[in-house]
């Protein structure tokens, strides 16, 4: 096994409490599935975990020193990522005021446009890049086998909870959604809403420190 048992173990454990305490991505998964339904709930989770996998990729191919020496990176993209996000939240409180005939031809929100936003709500947050690069390494055994693979077991396994996870999260928020999007009254209620959680997601990863 590539992997050390007690310590998968450990890891398993300690992802899965980190899980299910509400994060950016589950809250942004949530918004997501109140506002375009089950599918689009699950096409972000898909878009959050594709932008945490390129993450892992990145830690496992050692960029965290690089970045750590040129922390205006981590600057940029933060403020980039909390600009995008009080973007899509503005959008979406300003939607609210059409009618819900109008809005079901615009769509909602896509399932194509949900996926591309929850890889950039993913990459846009460094946070997590900082986190995969501290956190996995506290369960790898570089006796116990290749260092990449250990990265690659670790990560696959973070991976699948993340998506049962949030997945569940945006299942049942798309449920929900649906039944509360055939009254016009609550679904701009729920536009406003999952606005000001997008804005305030945004506004928390600019001035988080």
């Amino acid at each position: 096994m590539p992997v050390d048992a007690h310590l998968l173990a450990a890891f398993t454990l300690s992802t899965v409490i980190a899980l299910v305490t509400p994060g950016p991505d589950m809250l942004f998964v949530l918004g997501c599935g109140m506002r375009g339904g089950a599918r689009a709930g699950l096409l972000a989770t898909a878009g959050v975990i594709t932008g945490d996998a390129l993450y892992i990729v990145a830690a496992a191919a050692g960029l965290a020193a690089l970045l750590t020496a040129f922390p205006v990176v981590f600057t940029v993209l933060r403020i980039a990522g909390a600009a995008y996000l009080i973007h899509l939240g503005v959008q979406m409180i300003r939607r609210r005021r059409r009618s819900q005939a109008g809005d079901q031809v615009a769509g909602g929100m896509p399932g194509r446009r949900a996926f591309l936003n929850g890889v950039v709500s993913s990459m846009a947050n460094p946070q997590t890049f900082a986190f995969m690069a501290a956190f996995l390494p506290q369960f790898i055994d570089p006796a116990a086998g290749p260092v990449w693979l250990q990265f690659a077991v670790l990560g696959g396994v973070l991976i699948v909870l993340e998506f049962l996870a949030d997945g569940t999260v945006g299942v049942l928020a798309g449920r929900i959604g649906g039944w509360l999007r055939g009254r016009e009254a609550v679904r701009r209620r729920m536009d406003a809403a999952t606005g000001t959680v997008f804005i305030g997601l945004g506004v928390t990863l600019a001035t988080d420190r």
